[in-house]
């Protein structure tokens, strides 16, 4: 059972044991993997869900277990790429030393436009560099120090100058938002508030005054954005503290305790409908606490362990779902149960076969069978609104790998090969609206018709 439970028992979770032999079966099942037919215990690893493959002089890939390439290129020391583990794109290229990023280097966005153009030490921004925004817009120009702004001057989304920056002299300086409205006026040390300042949000309304100690809001008072009324006292970081949507909607209300929430909180979306109610612990929900849905109606009720669920009751329509333990956010160790009540199924270390519902229509959303508290192996899925099935097939971590077939209304659309959630491989398109005549029949790749 997870009462009582302690950081070591948090990090055995992490680190669960995986025999050499189940190593070698998980890659002789990967395509992608089998392009190195020299693969055995000594020339690749597994740790933490990633396959290092070593090839000669410092060069090697990195693969998530489901094939993904994650990194290409010399580790040690040299020029290697870094692409995102979600869609596949280029994320970083430059120079590495010792397995960081050191020398010059550039980053992009989900869009492949450029990110930041500029120099590493350790991992970190550090040196020269150049900023932009997500629209191709320069940002910020200058010089970084462990990955902060240091000396130099910002830009809006416009590329228009907004402030000057120097971090290297204390003392007293500005912070804006993106629309160019201030954000903090006061004293800075170390490139960090320090001292007295203001803070306002995006519309130029006060929400605190006061000393600031290492950024934290530590001796002050805080103000109603709506009305420009005291609400609060801190106190050497402590007190009970209000803080605001951009909308003057009630966003948190709770205990501080060294500047930071500890204790007990409420916590408000920004239509003003309770979110969450519990315990933090430095900033963070940790302990028991309630997690609701929109429309006001429990969603989660338990135990959490920074920001994770560990043990606890999970609810559709005030009807329990699921009873049990959490691993990461997983369901691990529990029993499902029905609208009426009745358990149908029951998880061990994250293993057995499922049945998920939709919240919003009492409807079966999946069935199927899971592994590591992940959809593995055959499942079904279900179209939210008329019941009908939507997809049959093979999962893997969580996705659809292997062979499955899609349906529209219940009629067969596609059947055919999956790898990482999209059609790859051979397939076949059907016209589900025209008696299902063959539309197209070949070759997937990363959803796309390749002829």
């Amino acid at each position: 059972m997870l009462e009582n439970i302690k950081s070591s028992y948090f990090i055995k979770l992490i680190f669960i044991y995986i025999t050499e032999k189940q190593k070698l079966k998980l890659v002789k099942c990967n395509k992608i993997l089998q392009k190195y037919l020299d693969i055995n215990i000594i020339n690749y690893k597994y740790f933490n869900g990633t396959y290092i493959i070593y090839k000669s002089n410092g060069i090697w890939d990195k693969y998530l277990y489901d094939g993904t390439l994650i990194f290409e290129g010399e580790y040690l020391k040299g020029k290697g790429r870094e692409y995102d583990v979600y869609n596949g794109k280029l994320k970083f290229e430059g120079e590495y030393l010792n397995g960081k990023r050191n020398g010059k280097g550039k980053e992009y966005w989900y869009n492949g436009k450029l990110k930041f153009d500029g120099e590493y030490l350790n991992g970190k921004r550090n040196g020269k560099g150049k900023e932009y925004w997500y629209n191709g817009q320069l940002k910020f120009e200058g010089e970084y120090v462990n990955d902060k702004e240091w000396i130099g001057l910002g830009y809006n989304n416009l590329s228009n100058i907004k402030y000057n920056l120097d971090n290297n002299i204390n003392g007293k300086g500005k912070e804006y938002y993106d629309n160019g409205n201030l954000k903090f006026e006061g004293e800075y040390l170390n490139g960090k508030r320090n001292g007295k300042g203001k803070e306002y949000d995006d519309n130029g309304r006060l929400l605190f005054e006061g000393e600031y100690l290492n950024d934290l809001k530590w001796n002050g008072k805080g103000y109603d954005p709506s009305e420009n009324n005291i609400v609060y006292e801190l106190k050497e970081g402590k007190g009970l503290i209000k803080e605001y949507w951009y909308n003057c909607k009630l966003k948190y209300e709770g205990e501080y305790s060294n500047g930071e929430r500890n204790g007990k909180g409420k916590e408000y979306n920004e239509d003003g409908n309770l979110l969450f109610e519990g315990e933090y612990l430095e900033g963070k929900i940790n302990g028991k606490g309630k997690y609701y849905y929109k429309n006001h109606k429990l969603k989660f009720e338990g135990e959490y362990l920074y920001e994770f669920k560990i043990k606890g009751k999970y609810y559709i329509n005030e009807k329990l779902e699921y009873e049990g333990e959490y691993l990461f956010d997983k369901k691990w160790n529990g029993k499902g149960y029905d609208e009426n009540g009745k358990i149908i199924y029951e998880l061990i270390n994250g293993n057995g076969k499922v049945k998920e519902y939709n919240w919003i229509t009492d409807t079966l959303q999946f069935e199927g069978e899971y592994l590591n508290g992940e959809k593995n192996g055959k499942g079904k899925v279900y179209d939210l609104l008329n019941g009908k099935l939507k997809y049959e097939g093979e999962y893997l971590n969580g996705k659809r790998n292997g062979k499955g077939k899609e349906y529209i209304l219940g009629k067969l659309k596609y059947e055919g090969e999956y790898l990482n959630g999209e059609r790859n491989g051979k397939g076949k398109e059907y016209d589900y609206m025209n008696n299902g005549e063959l539309i197209f029949e070949g070759e997937y790749l990363n959803g796309k018709r390749v002829n």
